[in-house]
C-alpha cells in the first residue's frame, strides 16, 4: 500500500514542491495549511493533493488533525514539518508576541506534529520525519532572533528525536534551505535581494523542486540508514 505523508505548510512555495514531490513518489500526499481557504481550494484542484486545514501551533489541533487524515487517507508513515512564518525586527523593536508566534508556529508545530504521529511510526517500525530548519537557523540572521532561534533549535531537535527513532525504524532529518525564489523571498528590497544573491557561490537563488528532492530522498525507504542529519541546500552559501 502507498505510505500517507503529511506535508505542513503544503499548499504554496516549498511546501507546494515537496508535496508534488512526494505525490510523483507514490505516496498519498495531506498538505496542510493554516489561512487562505481560496488558495487551497485550487491547489487541491490543481494538483489532486487533499488539503487540510489546522494550526500546526496548536496542540490539540495537531492530533485532530492527524486522526482526521488517519482516518480518510490511513495511517501517517511521513512527516515533513515545513510550515513557518517570519515576523522580523530587531530586538529592541520586536515584541514577545512576535517572539511567541515564531517560536510556537515554526519550532513548536515540529514538536505537535511529531508527538501525534510518532506511536504509530513506532509501532509500525517504519517513520520518516524531515523538519524544514533554515540557513538562517545556522549562521544567523540580522533582525531575525526569533527566527534563527527557531530554526536552530530544530537542527537539535532533529538531532535529539532521531536517537528516539532509530531502534524504530524511524528515522529524523532536517534540511536547511537557502535563499529559495519564493513569494517570500520575492518580497525582499531589490537592491537587498542583489547583495543576498553576490554571497551565493553559485550565482543564483534556489528553487524550490530543489528542497523537494532532497526531502523525497529522506522520505524514501533507500534513506534508511540516514539520521539525525542535517542536509545543507544553500548553493555553497554557508557550510556547516
Amino acid at each position: 500500500m502507498a505510505r500517507v505523508a503529511i506535508v505542513t505548510g503544503g499548499t504554496r512555495g516549498i511546501g507546494e514542491a515537496i508535496s508534488l514531490a512526494l505525490k510523483d513518489a507514490g505516496m498519498i500526499v495531506a498538505a496542510n495549511y493554516a489561512g487562505n481557504e481560496e488558495k487551497a481550494k485550487a491547489f487541491t484542484e490543481r494538483t489532486g493533493i487533499a488539503s487540510y486545514k489546522w494550526d500546526v501551533g496548536d496542540y490539540d489541533a495537531c492530533h485532530e488533525g492527524v486522526a482526521k487524515v488517519a482516518a480518510e487517507l490511513g495511517p501517517v508513515d511521513v512527516v515533513v514539518n515545513n510550515a513557518g512564518i517570519t515576523r522580523d525586527g530587531t530586538i529592541l523593536k520586536m515584541s514577545r508576541d512576535m517572539w511567541e508566534d515564531v517560536i510556537r508556529i515554526n519550532l513548536g508545530g515540529c514538536f505537535n506534529m511529531a508527538h501525534a504521529v510518532f506511536p504509530g511510526m513506532r509501532d509500525r517500525k517504519w517513520g520518516r520525519i524531515v523538519n524544514i530548519g533554515s540557513i538562517n537557523g545556522q549562521a544567523g540572521q540580522y533582525g531575525q532572533v526569533n527566527y534563527a532561534a527557531a530554526k536552530s533549535g530544530i537542527h537539535g531537535f532533529t538531532k535529539a528525536l532521531s536517537q528516539e527513532g532509530a531502534r524504530f525504524g524511524v528515522t529524523v532529518n532536517a534540511i536547511a534551505p537557502g535563499y529559495i525564489d519564493t513569494d517570500m523571498v520575492a518580497a525582499v528590497p531589490a537592491e537587498v535581494l542583489e547583495k543576498i544573491v553576490a554571497k551565493i557561490p553559485v550565482g543564483r537563488l534556489g528553487q524550490a523542486h530543489e528542497i523537494a528532492r532532497g526531502v523525497a530522498f529522506l522520505c524514501s525507504d533507500e534513506a534508511g540508514f540516514v539520521t539525525g542529519s542535517t542536509l545543507s541546500i544553500n548553493g555553497g552559501q554557508h557550510m556547516y
